[in-house]
């Protein structure tokens, strides 16, 4: 019987099969939980031998081979009892930085579907060329609203930007413009927005 299996080794079936029983014994996961395996996102529903099923936002349920999750990252949103995940913006060095610290956190603290505690917090992650990479870091009350939260919060930063003056610059800084693009507050609400 192992000379079949060491035989048969190079097979995806086989191959899957392992790094099932593999996951099955790292406890990578329980049924239920909140992952993204690659660009998947979504909840367990089974994990077996061969597959894992995990069923999205969409509804839809998708089958991914367990030799993709051991050759990939998985992210376990539901593992720790709090999901603190990141989102960026790119500012101008003519901003200040505590300006820019400000308006994120308070961007954060409209977001609904966010947890008080642990408290938003920035980081500067990088000082480039043109820019600095300001990262937001929340606490979802709930990792399965993960997109709708994060599209929230991300609305509330272009609403603070835009309050403010202040332009982003993500992804890419090309340049500055004659004046900053910026969108006053009396647009905000253009036809057909309500």
């Amino acid at each position: 019987l192992l000379g079949v299996i060491v035989s048969l080794g190079s097979s995806s079936v086989v191959s899957n099969f392992l790094n099932g029983v593999l996951l099955t014994y790292m406890r990578v996961w329980r049924v239920g939980d909140v992952v993204r395996i690659g660009d998947t996102f979504g909840t367990v529903l089974e994990s077996g031998l061969v597959v894992t099923r995990v069923r999205t936002l969409q509804q839809t349920e998708i089958a991914v081979p367990n030799l993709t999750i051991m050759n990939g990252q998985v992210t376990n949103y539901s593992k720790s009892g709090t999901a603190i995940v990141p989102t960026a913006v790119t500012i101008g060095y003519d901003a200040p930085w505590r300006q820019v610290h400000a308006m994120l956190e308070l961007a954060a603290a409209r977001t609904q579907g966010l947890r008080s505690e642990p408290a938003p917090f920035v980081l500067q992650s990088e000082l480039a060329d043109f820019y600095v990479r300001y990262e937001l870091w929340v606490a979802l009350a709930d990792p399965w609203q993960l997109p709708r939260v994060l599209a929230a919060l991300h609305a509330n930063i272009q609403d603070q930007f835009n309050e403010h003056g202040v332009q982003i610059m993500s992804p890419h800084y090309m340049g500055d413009p004659a004046r900053p693009a910026v969108v006053p507050r009396e647009r905000w609400h253009t036809p057909p927005a309500r």
